[in-house]
């Protein structure tokens, strides 16, 4: 029998194999044999009736834990058997954590160790409870979002969305003795990254290779970020291709606004914080990649993704969050909306992508939806207030249209830009002699002087 993930054979005894019983204990459990050589031949051992009283103490003393330790004879030779059953704790050697993974032992350290003791003990990053701030410091608004959008999927009635951001945070299991939950930071801080480094969002726009022309960077709370990101990606950084039927404008863009919505708060909701990595998202003409690191289930590959599997959220609390509010879906099918999305344009699916503890989905673009000879629009990122292209001034016309009273500092928060673009571009329209505001800030509204003329090139 060749060496395994739960068989290992050595030709004689060393203390440092308790190295090796240990990584057994750690993960599935193992045998390993004293007196065999890596063919898998007896070859026995001479002192073998010392090491039958020796073994046990050692793995006693040096591990803590206790194995079986049996000799066995074979034709005249005399050799060891260590069972070693898998462990419901960590176990350490000399404060080292060793793990076998394959035929191989590895010494855990870093996140991977992290990740391993939580495994371990059941108590995940995110339960860990966070000292220095209070339910005082979270952001108001965030809870607002909260609150609007769990009654908007219906998944909260008003009586449960009715109580104190504390007895909230309680019932969404965000409190623990106490104390906020590092998720409920997360969620509900206006600044993450003052726990852990890399909580927030990239979002870049590149034309070809490394070539990036804009970028923007959401650092506020995952609920004020996920309120935004999407208006983000297809007002700012997509265009979309104009048609008419029967008079009707229609927008058509390259990529299924419900996959890439479904997608990105996958990424938000299952992300593996720890490690300290932005979830990101590059935007292409031809593409869209969203990546960000995570820890799949335990022998979950891109083909148990693809598959119809159950939901086993990596961050159980705020997926709850998340799912509360309307944002993903439960019952593991999410994966299968995106999908369903993206046919539904006539778009291919998407692929999916493993890199270690990092996961990429791949968007094609719709090539039917592409603009043909399109030249970049000279965006900049929010935090400089540049010029944003054509598309946003419709969506700014649009909502204008559905809201005659809606004031500019509305409008920039449903988009997610700053009041300053949106009195920029407001100005535009104006000088443009499509809209007017009558009346004054606070209680003035627009008109429609005419209609928004096309922006297709084809037209």
């Amino acid at each position: 029998m060749a060496e395994s993930q739960n068989i290992e054979y050595k030709e004689s005894w060393r203390d440092e194999y308790l190295k090796w019983i240990c990584g057994f204990a750690n993960a599935q459990g193992g045998t390993i044999y004293i007196g065999i050589n890596d063919e898998g031949n007896v070859v026995g051992i001479k002192n073998a009736k010392k090491l039958l009283e020796d073994i046990p103490n050692k793995i006693q003393s040096g591990l803590g834990i206790v194995a079986d330790v049996n000799k066995l004879t074979k034709d005249g030779l005399d050799y060891i058997q260590i069972h070693v059953r898998p462990s419901s704790f960590p176990v350490s050697y000399h404060g080292e954590y060793h793990y076998r993974s394959g035929s191989t032992k590895q010494q855990l350290t870093g996140i991977a160790l992290s990740e391993f003791i939580m495994r371990k003990t059941g108590v995940r990053w995110e339960d860990v409870t966070v000292d220095d701030i209070s339910i005082d410091d979270l952001d108001n608004e965030s809870f607002k979002i909260f609150r609007r959008e769990a009654l908007k999927s219906q998944r909260m009635k008003p009586e449960e969305l009715d109580i104190s951001n504390e007895e909230l945070l309680s019932k969404l299991h965000l409190i623990s003795d106490g104390k906020l939950k590092r998720s409920a930071v997360l969620l509900f801080y206006s600044d993450p990254g003052r726990i852990q480094n890399g909580s927030y969002v990239k979002i870049g726009k590149f034309s070809e290779g490394a070539d990036l022309q804009y970028q923007d960077t959401l650092e506020g709370s995952l609920i004020t970020t996920a309120d935004r990101i999407i208006d983000l990606i297809f007002f700012k950084y997509l265009k979309a291709k104009i048609s008419y039927e029967h008079d009707r404008r229609v927008e058509t863009y390259p990529f299924a606004r419900d996959a890439i919505r479904e997608a990105v708060y996958n990424a938000i909701a299952h992300n593996c914080y720890m490690f300290g990595t932005p979830i990101q998202i590059r935007i292409e003409d031809e593409a869209i990649i969203i990546s960000n690191r995570c820890i799949l289930p335990e022998g979950w590959t891109v083909e148990t993704l693809m598959e119809p599997h159950d939901s086993i959220p990596y961050n159980p609390d705020i997926a709850n969050v998340f799912y509360r509010a309307g944002y993903i879906e439960t019952w593991g099918r999410g994966i299968q909306k995106i999908c369903d999305a993206c046919k539904e344009l006539g778009a291919d699916i998407p692929r999916y992508e493993l890199r270690g503890n990092g996961i990429r989905v791949h968007f094609p673009a719709l090539q039917s939806a592409l603009i043909a000879n399109s030249k970049a629009p000279k965006h900049q990122s929010t935090t400089t207030d540049g010029p944003l292209e054509n598309s946003l001034i419709s969506h700014i016309f649009e909502l204008i249209q559905i809201d005659p009273t809606i004031s500019q500092e509305s409008l920039a928060k449903e988009l997610g830009i700053t009041r300053r673009i949106v009195q920029k571009n407001t100005n535009i329209l104006k000088n443009a002699g499509l809209i007017k505001r009558t009346g004054g800030k606070r209680y003035g509204h627009w008109e429609i002087i005419t209609p928004l003329p096309s922006t297709d090139p084809d037209r």
